[in-house]
């Protein structure tokens, strides 16, 4: 079994592109990657699926589009490290001598991921693990377990005795503290005394970040960064990393960019980024979140989306189905199961229905009469690469027995009306 039969998408033609910072490029980062030249970036963030086994599938907030994907790995965690290597290598192959490099994951797989960190950048390479402590996370004690409330953020540098980047950050305590004051006297730390010999305290009501992070996570009610992604992570989680380990205009790389947390906030800290995502509804939903009031971001580029009728048969289905909405101005049906063949709706209401297939036939415009029945319409429209002569011939019969209009829309006359 190849590497891309075990992940979650069905892999699309090679993305040509050139290195172009504040960008978005849709494509596996793999092969996104290839294309840009050595030492060009100058920290990456990855926070790619977790090896978590678990299925996804929402609504975006805005009802227009479907997300679904599933964390899940066919051959188990070989096959999982196996997949990243080769994008974590090309991530490696990128960054510049002083880049730095934080992997987000969790107890599912860290530890194996640690290890091939070790093979590409070398262990003396490693620097740190963070550990974000979500502190409002809602837990189910019913099982014999610790509740889990933390992930795991590993850091790593491409040359530990390089000038790397990284400045210590303080955050503000919830009660100040009185301390001894102290200074270093030939290398050695000492109390700090007065005139008359009594040791000097202070009052510190900041103190240096440690690597545990205490940030909660995003709530429901938090609409000025949710975007309905379910695995998105808070601003403050990016802030703290992008401040850290980066510089003014430096180069914010995230290969895995979900609904672009990562390079909204480098926008905001004024660095330049590049953003790589292989979902197309995801990397429409980043560019609208760049050029949004928020984060000011101009002239946001996509580079790769699907342009051919080649392209959109490979895409994944709920991604075609995305993209047909899109392109005929539509709003995906929110109901999942039993949508009675219904995948969307016209704003005024007319059912449509989405086949990735070629020769669709009679049996599927006739269950789609039944379907806009029952919705008591009188018209629909169904999107498909091609149609067989009992389609049309079925189209026929249900204008002239029940008066339903049944609309058969190929992908190409999509393509060429837009």
């Amino acid at each position: 079994m190849t590497l891309e039969e075990n992940i979650n998408y069905q892999p699309r033609d090679r993305v040509n592109v050139s290195f172009q910072p504040n960008t978005i490029y849709c494509g596996d980062c793999r092969d996104v990657l290839r294309h840009f030249p050595e030492s060009c970036v100058d920290l990456v963030y990855l926070d790619p699926p977790f090896f978590s086994n678990q299925k996804y599938e929402i609504i975006w907030g805005d009802g227009y589009e479907l997300r679904a994907f599933e964390d899940r790995w066919k051959g188990g965690i070989h096959n999982y490290i196996g997949w990243m290597e080769e994008r974590v290598t090309e991530c490696y192959r990128v960054m510049k001598p002083t880049g730095t490099l934080y992997l987000h994951c969790d107890y599912h797989a860290d530890h194996h991921l640690r290890l091939m960190l070790d093979r590409i950048f070398g262990e003396q390479n490693y620097v740190s693990v963070v550990y974000w402590y979500y502190y409002n996370k809602m837990h189910d004690y019913r099982k014999k377990v610790w509740p889990k409330a933390t992930d795991t953020i590993l850091m790593y540098v491409k040359d530990r005795n390089s000038d790397y980047t990284f400045h210590m950050i303080e955050e503000k305590r919830e009660r100040p503290v009185k301390q001894l004051k102290r200074k270093k006297v030939h290398g050695k730390a000492v109390n700090v005394k007065d005139i008359y010999g009594h040791v000097v305290y202070q009052i510190r009501d900041t103190k240096v970040v440690d690597n545990v992070w205490r940030i909660s996570m995003l709530q429901p009610a938090d609409r000025t960064q949710r975007y309905g992604y379910p695995t998105q992570k808070p601003e403050a989680l990016l802030e703290r990393i992008i401040s850290a380990s980066s510089n003014p205009s430096d180069i914010v790389l995230d290969p895995f960019c979900g609904c672009g947390t990562a390079i909204a906030v480098a926008q905001m800290l004024g660095r330049r980024w590049v953003g790589i995502d292989v979902s197309p509804t995801a990397c429409k939903l980043m560019r609208r979140r760049m050029l949004s009031d928020r984060v000011r971001a101009r002239n946001v580029k996509i580079i790769g989306l699907p342009q051919s009728v080649e392209a959109l048969k490979k895409i994944q289905p709920f991604e075609f189905q995305n993209w047909v909405m899109d392109k005929l101005h539509a709003r995906a049906n929110p109901k999942k199961t039993a949508d009675m063949g219904i995948d969307g709706y016209y704003l005024e209401g007319t059912p449509i229905q989405v086949k990735q297939s070629e020769g669709i036939g009679r049996n599927v415009v006739d269950n789609f009469e039944t379907a806009i029945q029952r919705r008591e319409k009188t018209k629909g429209v169904i999107v498909a690469f091609s149609f067989g002569k009992g389609a049309y011939e079925e189209v026929a019969r249900a204008k002239q027995e029940s008066g339903l209009e049944i609309i058969l829309k190929t992908v190409e006359e999509i393509l060429e009306e837009t």
